[in-house]
């Protein structure tokens, strides 16, 4: 296996012989990318890795502007089109609820699967009112900082950094922030194709989960 932080060198110091030989400047490259300079800086310093579609942009630009033979252009893979990797300032991103952001780690071409960073404000649910929700498929969290309620049918399950938990998506669920700063982790839901059904308000009797431990508590 090659090294990550070689594979990384070799990458931008490929960049910036080739970006050069064309008679570009760090900045007309930029510009004609639609990306910022200091990206590319990044890139050619092996500090930042570009998504896919900025690798074919810098591709498509860089084999039209440069006198090379053909054979030494830069190509990217025949698999791109199955491979993403997203830099942090190009992800997508989608406000869910108030308080609540989605933001998408990879741009792979499945429809029902999301591989999300979620962020959640001090008291934000992931739906409006707090109502439960259901749909097809599976979630799976891990829980980056900060606490997360996770109302799952009957039972309530805390999690706290580090903790991790998956279940059945068909039965009614809702997210909450239950902590005093933001929340932030790794979701990943699959299966995710038809729209999400509202049910019951959430139930008053619950069961608290947490780290193995099972505690049967009543809100008020």
């Amino acid at each position: 296996m090659l090294d990550t932080a070689l594979v990384m060198d070799n990458l931008g110091s490929r960049l910036k012989d080739i970006r050069l030989k064309a008679g570009l400047t760090l900045r007309q490259l930029a510009r004609k990318a639609s990306v910022s300079p200091s990206f590319v800086s990044q890139i050619e310093n092996g500090k930042s890795q570009p998504s896919v579609a900025t690798l074919y942009t810098f591709a498509q630009l860089l084999n039209r502007n440069g006198r090379r033979n053909p054979s030494d252009a830069w190509h990217p893979s025949e698999y791109a089109n199955r491979v993403s990797v997203v830099h942090p300032s190009h992800r997508s991103s989608l406000t869910m609820a108030e308080g609540v952001v989605w933001e998408r780690l990879a741009a792979t071409p499945e429809h029902a699967v999301n591989f999300m960073k979620i962020t959640y404000a001090p008291g934000a649910t992931s739906t409006a009112g707090g109502d439960l929700v259901s749909h097809d498929g599976y979630e799976y969290g891990y829980v980056l900082k900060g606490t997360l309620e996770i109302v799952v049918g009957s039972e309530t399950f805390t999690l706290h950094e580090g903790e991790s938990m998956g279940f059945d998506s068909r039965i009614p669920h809702v997210l909450r922030n239950a902590g005093k700063g933001q929340f932030e982790g790794i979701w990943f839901v699959h299966g995710r194709e038809r729209t999400s059904k509202k049910a019951a308000r959430r139930p008053r009797t619950t069961t608290s989960r947490r780290a193995g431990r099972r505690s049967r508590s009543t809100a008020r």
